[in-house]
């Protein structure tokens, strides 16, 4: 979860040509399944999917990632930019310790919605609470529920070759023969 503070001050109100003072707010904001899933209810296509958002897409997002009650409308246009850096970097944190070695990306077509990602977590029995973690924490379980029950990696004929190599010069070693 981030909390951030939108700073306060004095508004013009142009209705009533009469300016007001408005205290800053902590907004507690959580970038989740469930987020991700409300903005895609919202504008029908994938958040994740290719090309840039406007503007209004990102505001939007931001709002769907809210989890503090009764936030008023005009508080998401007082956002400043370290508020918009913060969840930007919240949004791109890694949230996690596990590390994957280096493998070659693969170059899949697939375009990864909300309901892909529920998905996943159903096919893998990950409980439904976890839509309200961290969307790169909850890739990563998922990446290591995909390594842990892949089938094992057959060897190659060089690695199989190099393997019995080694198993024959210690078997050598061991009985004191040469061959």
């Amino acid at each position: 979860m981030l909390t951030i503070t939108v700073p306060g001050g004095e508004l013009f109100n142009e209705a009533t040509e009469e300016f007001s003072t408005v205290e800053e707010t902590k907004l507690d904001l959580e970038h989740s399944l469930v987020s991700l899933s409300k903005w895609e209810s919202i504008f029908e296509k994938p958040f994740l999917g290719p090309g840039e958002k406007s503007n209004e897409e990102i505001l939007e997002y931001i709002r769907c990632m809210v989890i503090t009650p009764d936030v008023p409308a005009d508080l998401y246009f007082r956002l400043t930019n370290e508020n918009l850096t913060a969840v930007n970097d919240y949004i791109n944190a890694k949230m996690t310790a596990t590390w994957f070695a280096e493998e070659k990306a693969s170059a899949s077509r697939e375009i990864i919605t909300a309901e892909i990602i529920y998905y996943w977590m159903l096919s893998h029995n990950i409980p439904l609470e976890c839509e309200h973690w961290h969307l790169n924490r909850l890739f990563t379980l998922i990446k290591v529920f995909n390594q842990k029950n892949a089938p094992a990696k057959k060897m190659s004929r060089g690695e199989i070759a190099a393997r019995n190599r080694k198993l024959n010069e210690e078997r050598r070693a061991r009985l004191n023969t040469r061959g």
